[in-house]
């Protein structure tokens, strides 16, 4: 599977996990705010005692100053180095002596942490995560030791891998100024110039309750889980912190192509990306019609495009289509194939042009878009039971400038996109200025 794909995969969750008939509730949620800004969402689900615990900053990869790229990756691996009450190593050691498990991530829009844990724990991963939000300590010798760790993590899993690093080169000619256009893990020579202070200096300005969520899903309710938080979270003070500024992306005049060649390749990748509107940048009112055209056209096998391209023409081993909606700035739509043995790129690319040629001057099949609609709509009922996918939802809705009731409403939206609306989203943004087309090739080209 392509990395493009891989990491789409949450989004497709996200859609999916959504999904619950039209006109009920989704999660059912509950929600407060703390005086010191800080929003909490509250997800109960008591079919075991269990809770996921989950707190989210405002802040990822996207807005790291100029020349310090990696910087909001690196704070997330150091973030688990001690405060004054709580030793190097020993948050980790608490979460496991307690039969609970943790880990974090960052992306270009947010960062997070969490903890699933047994629900009389709660109280103690709350005290924990509170504690280092305001309390961290970091040394030289904690930060360059740790540097070297990162650095050592970019090699093995970016530059030993063709695929990772077709995608950075993509991205890094997708956007024209956005720092979209940057890896989240940062550019080597970047991180290998990233100091103690340019650490503490974004941690400082990002990390506070007024920047944050605190997102709780399981065996608990608001009447509990109120107290708790303010007895944590609420006594941390807030910050002041200031809205995000990034660059934005100026208009595209004219298409992009990036042909990256590597001895290691084993399968080669043809892509093509195009700037789409999310759920809340640019025309986005083309975002849900954007995702039933992306399952409908690409999205499984038994999509459009599959069923063309590998089982009719046999010209590729996979293809599909991909588009991401919850980006706080614009997303991506995206096509890719993987030729089949003996087949040149040309010819696939050849195929993919004719097919999206057919879909913009055709549109698309009213029936199909039904089915599609509905499949979307029931597909993950059960999904809804993970308290880590109600957690991750919420956390990533509220980390992007989409809302509560926005996720509740999903699967109305969903089922009110009309044959015309995807033809006209489709239309709007599959246009040659918009697009990077990439080849993905062994070291003789083919």
């Amino acid at each position: 599977m392509p990395s493009f794909v891989r990491h789409a995969l949450f989004i497709v969750l996200l859609a999916a996990v959504a999904a619950a008939p039209a006109g009920a509730g989704v999660f059912n949620p509950e929600t407060f705010a703390l005086d010191n800004g800080m929003e909490v969402v509250v997800v109960p689900n008591h079919r075991a005692p269990v809770v996921v615990h989950m707190v989210w900053y405002r802040t990822g990869a996207a807005d790291e100053p100029a020349g310090k790229s990696g910087v909001a990756h690196f704070l997330e691996h150091l973030m688990f180095k001690g405060t004054p009450t709580v030793p190097d190593g020993e948050f980790s050691a608490i979460v496991s002596r307690n039969g609970g498990n943790q880990n974090a991530f960052t992306g270009h829009d947010y960062t997070a942490y969490y903890q699933k844990v047994a629900e009389d724990r709660l109280g103690l991963v709350m005290e924990l995560e509170a504690d280092r939000m305001v309390n961290l300590v970091l040394t030289d010798d904690v930060v360059l030791s740790e540097r070297k760790v990162i650095l050592e993590e970019r090699r093995s899993r970016t530059d030993n891998d063709p695929s990772s690093l077709f995608s950075e080169q993509l991205d890094a000619a997708r956007y024209l100024a956005h720092p979209y256009r940057i890896p989240v893990i940062g550019w080597a020579h970047e991180i290998a110039s990233l100091t103690t202070d340019d650490v503490l200096a974004f941690y400082r300005r990002h990390y506070a309750p007024d920047n944050a969520i605190l997102v709780v899903a399981g065996d608990v309710t608001m009447a509990e889980l109120r107290p708790l938080a303010e007895r944590t979270y609420g006594a941390v003070p807030a910050a002041g912190v200031e809205p995000r500024r990034r660059p934005q992306e100026p208009p595209h005049l004219a298409a992009r192509r990036v042909e990256f060649k590597d001895p290691r390749v084993q399968q080669p990748e043809w892509q093509r990306t195009h700037l789409a509107p999310s759920y809340v940048a640019g025309a986005s009112e083309h975002a849900y019609a954007l995702q039933v055209l992306a399952e409908m056209f690409g999205g499984s096998s038994t999509s459009q495009l599959y069923r063309s391209l590998v089982i009719e023409q046999k010209l590729a081993a996979s293809a599909g289509t991909w588009y991401s909606p919850s980006d706080l700035d614009q997303g991506v739509f995206g096509f890719w194939a993987s030729p089949s043995q003996g087949v040149s790129m040309a010819d696939v690319e050849a195929a993919m042009d004719a097919e999206i040629g057919r879909l913009l001057a055709d549109g698309v099949d009213g029936a199909e878009v039904e089915r599609v609609k509905t499949r979307l709509v029931r597909e993950a009922v059960y999904a809804r039971e993970s308290l880590s996918a109600a957690a991750r939802i919420f956390g990533t809705a509220l980390s992007t400038g989409y809302t509560v009731a926005d996720v509740e409403a999903w699967p109305e939206r969903i089922s009110a996109v009309t044959v015309d609306q995807v033809n006209a989203a489709a239309r709007a943004v599959l246009v040659p200025e918009t697009s990077v087309t990439g080849l993905l090739l062994p070291a003789d080209g083919e």
